[in-house]
């Protein structure tokens, strides 16, 4: 070997990279230990950029092209090495190739629920799952915080070292946008769209990275909070609560009874026992009644003045429905009561009302 092929051999003239593998993010070329010479070209095809590194310091970004790599068109790098005359001798550094092109099907999930803070039911817990795509749009951002110093990034390495951030992403996105869990529980289809213009900025500032389709497959909330929903529909479809009681006294009474004539009595049988059971004794009418020859005080208040009051369980339980049936009617306005706090509280002037 001649003196001028060694010396050739000791430097590199043509940089390139061809990626046939579909899964790498970031490449680092192999230089070797060798110097990148004076006036090399550097080629990056489509869907790749090429960032220099110079000692730890990001240099030059290349897009797509064939590139002479000389003093003009490395201003960045020539400023970083400090050269006075430029690239007039062959020069080290970390040539970084990335993958630009949209990364699609990525699955994302909470091993974990995920706290959310509802209106409806208060602090919920919610796991979800879906899929994402992706692609790199800020280099540096993305060596920087998500790649490092790894010679061969790929994506199965991504995958573990996001899910995570994602994960963290969405909470930080649904805890924003203060979509309610009925909607996330009934229409997950379109959130991934609604939260969209929260994540992208996120993921651009932290990870440099944009996200143009997140789906939401599937939102999964706690079996209690699930029974909730279904008595919410339940409601929805049955109308007020006074109407459900109807409905249910019928019900029953239709097993037992022949012809419409029998089902109306029955029903109106029942509509009595019902106004009996608030006025028996011991019952809750009859708690508010003064005995014989007492005082006669305010209808429905206590002594001192103060309302006497029931929960939605003594209501459901002298109506013949749930405590859920109770609590829907109270929040859509049909039955009266008061909320302190969480509780709900029922004057039994408004229960008797009710029941007219």
């Amino acid at each position: 070997m001649g003196l001028t092929d060694f010396l050739r051999s000791q430097f590199i003239e043509i940089i390139e990279w061809n990626d046939d593998s579909r899964d790498t993010l970031s490449f680092r070329f192999p230089d070797d230990d060798k110097e990148i010479k004076n006036g090399a070209q550097l080629i990056v095809r489509e869907s790749q950029a090429v960032q220099f590194v110079y000692l730890g310091q990001y240099g030059d970004l290349f897009g797509p092209g064939k590139h002479t790599l000389t003093t003009d068109n490395i201003p960045i790098l020539s400023r970083l090495k400090g050269w006075k005359y430029g690239f007039e001798s062959p020069f080290k550094a970390d040539v970084y190739y990335l993958t630009t092109r949209l990364f699609t099907g990525n699955k994302w999930g909470t091993s974990n629920p995920v706290m959310v803070r509802d209106q409806d039911f208060g602090i919920v817990r919610v796991r979800a799952f879906g899929t994402y795509d992706f692609r790199i749009v800020d280099a540096p951002k993305f060596l920087k915080e998500v790649a490092g110093t790894d010679n061969h990034f790929r994506l199965d390495e991504f995958a573990d070292v996001m899910r995570s951030r994602m994960v963290s992403v969405f909470s930080e996105a649904l805890a924003t946008a203060k979509v309610p869990v009925l909607d996330v529980a009934t229409r997950y289809s379109e959130l991934g769209g609604a939260l969209l213009p929260l994540i992208n900025p996120a993921l651009a500032d932290k990870y440099g990275l944009t996200m143009p389709t997140f789906v939401v497959e599937n939102v999964s909330v706690p079996p209690e909070v699930e029974e909730a929903i279904d008595k919410r529909s339940s409601m929805a479809a049955v109308g007020n609560l006074n109407d459900y009681v109807k409905f249910q006294l019928a019900q029953g009474m239709e097993k037992g009874s022949s012809g419409v004539a029998g089902i109306g009595a029955e029903v109106a049988v029942g509509m009595s026992m019902a106004q009996q059971m608030f006025n028996q004794p011991g019952g809750v009418m009859a708690q508010s009644t003064p005995p014989a020859g007492a005082p006669a005080a305010v209808a429905g208040a206590a002594p001192g003045g103060i309302p006497e009051t029931i929960g939605p369980a003594d209501a459901a339980k002298a109506l013949g429905v749930t405590e859920a049936d109770v609590i829907a009617s109270l929040e859509a306005g049909d039955l009266k009561g008061k909320r302190i706090g969480t509780q709900w509280r029922i004057t039994k002037s408004a229960l008797a009302e009710f029941l007219k």
